[in-house]
């Protein structure tokens, strides 16, 4: 029999067309020409981070992105939640009972298993800061759970597909006390979203640039967002990030025409947070932002 002998280049090169064709395949989707994000679902409207917030957010048609927060659990589950203790402010126990102020921090999400956290109400208490806030009995979700459930909707219902900007809480401070390494938040987190096969429609952000620098290294093909809150110029926030992100989310106040045409020339999105009026946000969208996170999706 004689054998096909190929030099060495033409195996190089099929071995590299085939790992481009791979992350070409997942970059096709279009990102949204206009970002319209529900921030935590929308909770200006319905309890934060549950799914009954994100159904509640697909309900509106110019929404297109799923805002949300992610922390790990004591079992190395992904939930979705905000907040490193179970806030006083908006959450009940399981018997319905008031959070003290004072035993706030025994509620560490780090230090608790999800079959325990699960247990406490974070819809039924009334959030002072967001009286239209509907109120139901609800709980905090597992990650898993909140995809199956949008995924569902988007087959069933005939939705559009939805991307999903999930948030990494974490920080260096907290590392062991409550999150884990980054190492391993990433891990974690990359395990849930290729189980689920949505990684083309994701991004991942962060003020922690760890995670997103571990992403951009070791999955190039997701896309992240580097969240940032300060006085620094775009510039100086993108050399501290070492890398270009797919967009810079900047506090909203950050944001002016300069800081725009800088990302625009970087070929990097400015995506806003959190803006809550319509005033304020017809005000960024004339200055040419890529998107708006707001907590009122009847705003968008």
């Amino acid at each position: 029999m004689n054998k096909l002998i190929y030099p060495l280049g033409i195996l190089l090169f099929g071995i590299s067309a085939c790992s481009v064709n791979k992350n070409t395949k997942l970059n096709e989707v279009e990102f949204p020409k206009f970002s319209a994000e529900a921030h935590r679902g929308g909770r200006g409207l319905v309890p934060e981070n549950t799914i009954l917030a994100m159904k509640d957010a697909m309900s509106y048609p110019a929404v297109t992105t799923l805002e949300m927060d992610t922390h790990i659990t004591k079992d190395g589950k992904v939930v979705v939640t905000h907040d490193d203790y179970l806030s006083p402010g908006f959450m009940l126990t399981p018997t319905g009972e008031e959070i003290p102020v004072s035993d706030a921090k025994k509620y560490n999400v780090f230090k608790m298993d999800y079959e325990q956290l699960k247990t406490f109400d974070i819809g039924t208490k009334p959030n002072k800061d967001f009286p239209q806030q509907r109120k139901v009995k609800t709980y905090i979700p597992l990650l898993a759970d909140l995809i199956d459930t949008v995924q569902n909707q988007i087959k069933t219902n005939g939705k559009k597909q939805y991307f999903y900007n999930i948030e990494t809480k974490c920080s260096a401070k907290g590392d062991g006390v409550t999150n884990p390494t980054p190492d391993v938040f990433v891990k974690l987190l990359i395990d849930v979203i290729k189980n689920k096969k949505i990684e083309q429609y994701v991004v991942i952000q962060s003020f922690d640039k760890r995670t997103i620098q571990i992403i951009n290294k070791e999955y190039p093909h997701i896309k992240t967002s580097f969240l940032v809150s300060n006085k620094k110029s775009y510039e100086e926030n993108i050399a501290d990030l070492g890398y270009k992100p797919f967009i810079i989310s900047p506090a909203y106040k950050m944001v002016d025409a300069v800081f725009i045409k800088k990302a625009h020339a970087d070929g990097v999105k400015v995506i806003p947070w959190t803006v809550n009026t319509a005033k304020e946000i017809a005000s960024l969208k004339a200055l040419g932002v890529d998107g708006i996170i707001t907590d009122y999706t009847n705003l968008l």
